[in-house]
């Protein structure tokens, strides 16, 4: 940058010389490397989704003679004989219970928690540090004997709230790693003017640290919400009542099912309304998700 000589009484000027970036043969290796990689991870997962949204709008006869081409016409009935005769919307609106539920009290939790491990020094801190982030090291194939064991021992089988229970101490341990960190990065001297100004412990959190974890709490809050929503292991184990059935085991009887019946077009409907929250959820969400990573990544 150069400083440009005035002429009396007129404003010194400021002129930016900018030398051309000159980007290497490497660099432009490595762009299209990126673009292209991109492009066939976006084609992986779109045509996937899109196979099964042409598939739950044809006949059965389509999908099995036709598997590749748009539907001829439009079997919008498919859908309701999925969400009434296959007893969709009512694993729908188990999971929309038990997933809701659940991720309200895990974010809640969650978050004191993380804050408290953040912000305050206290003995055993550490140990309970690493004993949340042991905890995700854990495969659950391991622990569903046991974990069925005392969820039968409390008498919880086959309830939404002992499904809740174990669906919020399975999301406990990331949401704690993942806002911990969060907290962590927030300036100190917010806290300590809060306090000044006379705010307790909890108007802290909840009025001032809380809402500037907002980006964070979202990213984790979505994360949450779609590793329960398509959890099935758990489900399997704990419930048995049909009519407590969540949307996983649901399209699994329906797979079952449609294998006798050959009503792969119900089938392929199901996986749609199965699948919807989720792809809503990250279609409102998605910059919310990205902002909350990137902020996460850079402090």
């Amino acid at each position: 940058m150069t400083l440009a000589a005035a002429p009396p009484g007129e404003q010194l000027k400021l002129s930016q010389e900018t030398a051309p970036i000159k980007v290497g043969r490497g660099e432009r290796g490595l762009t299209v490397f990126t673009h292209v990689f991109l492009i066939g991870w976006a084609l992986i997962v779109a045509i996937p989704l899109i196979w099964v949204l042409f598939s739950s709008l044809k006949t059965d006869n389509e999908i099995f003679v036709d598997s590749w081409k748009p539907p001829a016409a439009l079997q919008f009935d498919n859908y309701a004989r999925a969400w009434n005769a296959s007893h969709i919307s009512q694993y729908f609106f188990n999971s929309l219970i038990v997933v809701t539920a659940s991720v309200v009290i895990v974010m809640v939790l969650g978050a004191m928690v993380a804050y408290c491990l953040a912000r305050y020094e206290f003995p055993g801190r550490t140990i309970l540090r690493y004993a949340f982030i042991g905890a995700m090291a854990v495969p659950l194939f391991l622990a569903i004997v046991p974990l069925f064991g005392v969820v039968k021992g409390f008498g919880l089988l086959n309830t939404y709230h002992g499904l809740i229970a174990v669906y919020v101490a399975y999301a406990m341990p990331f949401t704690v790693f993942f806002l911990t960190g969060f907290f962590s990065t927030l300036p100190k001297e917010i806290s300590e003017a809060a306090f000044v100004d006379g705010a307790g412990h909890y108007r802290t959190f909840f009025s001032v640290m809380l809402p500037m974890a907002r980006p964070g709490m979202i990213s984790i809050g979505i994360f949450n919400a779609l590793g329960l929503w398509n959890q099935y292991l758990i489900p399997v184990f704990l419930v048995t009542d049909e009519s407590k059935f969540v949307v996983p085991q649901g399209l699994a009887i329906l797979a079952a099912t449609a294998g006798y019946r050959s009503d792969f077009s119900g089938l392929f409907a199901g996986l749609m309304i199965g699948m919807a929250p989720v792809l809503v959820l990250y279609l409102i969400f998605q910059k919310q998700i990205q902002s909350g990573m990137t902020a996460g990544a850079l402090k």
